[in-house]
């Protein structure tokens, strides 16, 4: 009997490893990917030189971080903290990576992330800010803004969708803002996140050659390519005004997506006071089992087919 039990356990710890290996696969698939296009690019144009980091030594930093987010998860949730990243950067500088990355092991019901859509014709007659509060985190809770009000200072100055007054009214109202939102108890943390003009060029190659990337890059994304200048004017006033004791802006050098990822989330990591919550032992109780249970039997047309 013992013998018995040894053989299932060891099956259990075997398969819980497979599936363990299974969710890294997905991260592993797409740097492959990436690579793989990027091979193609190679060939067809000219990409900037970066020295890239070893590929065992990113994914081995990465699930280290991504272990230390959980934890820091369950220290926001058990001590009902309240947390807003806010990460911004030019179109194509791998915000949405690193934000992926960052709640790739998390419980979303702690952490959500916050992408709205432009503001509707009723929204455009609101306090600017209105639209974004409703998303402020309860106790216990970690929100990313995957771009945020910041949208005023950066693309809607750009391309001409607010005055020069709005600009000016936003700049003298975001850091009040933001200090209302701190003192609150609400912990603010502001990512830019900086790519070069040649890098910038090469990742919109990547989305026109990628089919499977091309929903990415839209005429907003192609009017950026030619207002490269105004953009990054706009940024530096941005920084210049927004950038305050209580909420400072941090820049991450971007040009290298892994290293980006794992100094974004060391970094981010390095701003709460968290510790691991010790929990007591779980012990999976033994199902009850009646003797009087039938299990009905499900038609066979309701099934998915099995097609793999």
């Amino acid at each position: 009997m013992a013998s018995d039990d040894h053989v299932s356990g060891a099956a259990t710890a075997e398969r819980i490893r497979a599936d363990m290996l299974d969710s890294f696969d997905e991260e592993l698939e797409e740097e492959i990917d990436d690579q793989r296009l990027a091979a193609l690019l190679d060939r067809a144009s000219d990409h900037p030189e970066t020295e890239s980091l070893n590929r065992s030594l990113y994914f081995k930093e990465l699930f280290r971080l991504q272990r230390e987010l959980v934890k820091l998860q369950d220290w926001i949730a058990t001590n009902k903290k309240k947390a807003v990243v806010i990460f911004e950067g030019r179109d194509s500088a791998g915000k949405g990576g690193v934000i992926k990355r960052v709640t790739q092991r998390l419980n979303p019901r702690v952490c959500r992330v916050v992408a709205l859509p432009a503001p509707s014709e009723r929204e455009k007659t609101q306090w600017y800010f209105q639209r974004y509060t409703p998303h402020l985190p309860a106790a216990g809770e970690l929100v990313l803004f995957d771009r945020s009000w910041y949208n005023r200072a950066g693309v809607e100055r750009v391309m001409g969708f607010c005055s020069e007054a709005e600009v000016e009214e936003f700049f003298r109202s975001v850091p009040e803002f933001e200090r209302m939102i701190v003192r609150s108890g609400v912990t603010l943390i502001k990512y830019w996140f900086s790519i070069s003009d040649e890098e910038q060029h090469f990742r919109f190659q990547m989305r026109i050659h990628d089919p499977l990337k091309q929903w990415k890059l839209s005429p907003m994304d192609l009017q950026s390519r030619i207002r490269w200048e105004a953009y990054t004017k706009a940024k530096e006033a941005m920084l210049e005004r927004t950038h305050i004791p209580e909420a400072p802006w941090w820049v991450v050098e971007a040009d290298d997506k892994k290293r980006a990822r794992l100094n974004c989330i060391s970094h981010l990591l390095s701003q709460f006071p968290y510790q691991e919550i010790e929990r007591p032992p779980v012990e999976l109780p033994p199902r009850v089992h009646n003797p009087d249970y039938i299990r009905e039997a499900i038609p066979e047309e309701i099934y998915v087919p099995r097609i793999y």
